[in-house]
């Protein structure tokens, strides 16, 4: 192999090198001009991989979960969003009740709409309310649990309990 060979050669790993070190710089570049965008919005996470940023949390309504996803599109470095923020139901406030044993039926009651709203994204799982303490059982992955857990403590139960849960 003659010098000017070897020297292509060796040039060429180098740019490589630097391309795939600039990648990885990029990301976090990226990462930290969309958490600095999303300070306002606590309840939303972002990860980032090869320009594409992940959205994920609970938020209130279908308008903020849309802003976050524009604020983020218009970060220079960002390829492509992919918006895993799931919008909480509103827990209809507890009417007045006299009666102890009425008023756990009724706060079980909005439990157990909000866990059937969000249950349908998450099969695998078998959730159940009782006085005010929902339990998870069945299979998830890590996720999934995470994301799962945020969803039924955004509905302010006393406890979620899962030790009934395999997590994968």
């Amino acid at each position: 192999m003659s010098n000017k060979q070897l020297s292509t050669a060796i040039l060429c790993m180098v740019f490589a090198v630097m391309v795939a070190c600039k990648a990885k710089t990029s990301d976090t570049q990226i990462q930290t001009k969309v958490s600095e965008q999303l300070s306002t919005m606590p309840e939303v996470t972002a990860d980032v991989k090869d320009g594409v940023v992940t959205l994920s949390g609970n938020v209130a309504d279908d308008a903020t979960k849309a802003s976050a996803e524009a604020t983020v599109k218009s970060t220079e470095g960002v390829k492509s969003v992919v918006n895993n923020i799931t919008v909480m139901p509103a827990a209809p406030p507890p009417p007045p009740a006299t009666d102890p044993a009425a008023a756990i039926n009724t706060a079980d009651e909005a439990l157990r709409t909000g866990v059937t709203n969000i249950s349908k994204d998450f099969p695998g799982a078998d959730i159940k309310v009782d006085a005010g303490i929902i339990t998870v059982t069945g299979a998830l992955s890590a996720t999934k649990w995470k994301m799962l857990k945020q969803a039924l403590d955004a509905l302010h139960p006393k406890k979620v309990d899962a030790s009934g849960l395999k997590v994968k």
